[in-house]
Order: structure tokens, then sequence, then C-alpha cells
């Protein structure tokens, strides 16, 4: 199904804007240890999408795998430019907005967290590029 010019809302978990080519992970990828935090590439040998990179683009994945130590390799990504433009979740993961909420006080950069309900996410599936402006509760997502 084409969901071009489809807007779609979800919940913003950390605010801000961006606006990228989406990259749709088939299953959830942990930050530590699977995603290499200077380049962005997935670097879980097991990860279906090993090898493609998160960085700068629109990360849809339906929650985030794995330790704690992920809010520090997600923060420290945002910080060396290896991160996601933006963060479309399936399920709160607190580990991960904790990661963004750390970047945004220690270097003053804000990447958008936002939690899409079922139907929701369902949409994003097949989009190729994403904007997303969460600057209230409610954010508004634009697929293309």
């Amino acid at each position: 199904m084409n969901h071009s010019g489809v807007t779609i809302e979800g919940e913003t978990l950390i605010e801000g804007v961006a606006s990228a080519a989406a990259l749709v992970l088939a299953e959830p990828v942990s930050f530590w240890g699977g995603v290499d935090s200077a380049t962005g590439e997935i670097i879980d040998g097991h990860h279906p999408q090993a090898g493609k990179s998160v960085a700068g683009r629109v990360l849809v994945m339906p929650s985030g795998r794995g330790s704690s130590s992920s809010s520090s390799v997600l923060a420290e990504a945002i910080r060396s430019g290896g991160a996601p433009a933006a963060i479309l979740l399936g399920q709160n993961d607190p580990i991960l907005v904790l990661g963004a909420v750390v970047a945004q006080q220690l270097y003053g950069t804000r990447m958008p967290v936002v939690l899409l309900d079922a139907a929701a996410y369902d949409a994003c599936r097949n989009a190729t590029r994403i904007e997303v402006d969460a600057e209230s509760e409610r954010a508004t997502i634009r697929l293309s």
C-alpha cells in the first residue's frame, strides 16, 4: 500500500523535528553492541538489516532491545553524528528515551522520539521518507 502524503500522529516522548529517509527495522536493535555509535552502522551480525546505517535516518522500530547501556551509546551516537534523525517506536522504551534526554542535556542536541499506536506504526512500514514534528504532546508525522 502506498502511504504517500499520509499524516499520522503519535505521542511525543522527546520533542524535536526531523525530516529524513526512513529506515524501518524488521526487528528491534540494541544500541549497545548492535549499532556503531560513530557511524550508525548496525553491527549486530544476527540482525536482518546488519550493515545498514541508522545515521541521519528516521528510524522506525518495534521497540528497543537489550542493555541499559544502550542509553549511553545512543547519547554518544547523537554527539558524534551516528544517531538517527528521529526514532519512532511501536512500544515505549525508557532506555532510548533516557539516551535522548542525556544528549539533549549534555550536548544541546534534540533527537525526537515518538511512540506510535499499532495503526500508525503499521502505516510507516512502506514509507521512504518521514517528516516528524514533535514540538507538542502529540507528534505529527508525514509519510511519503
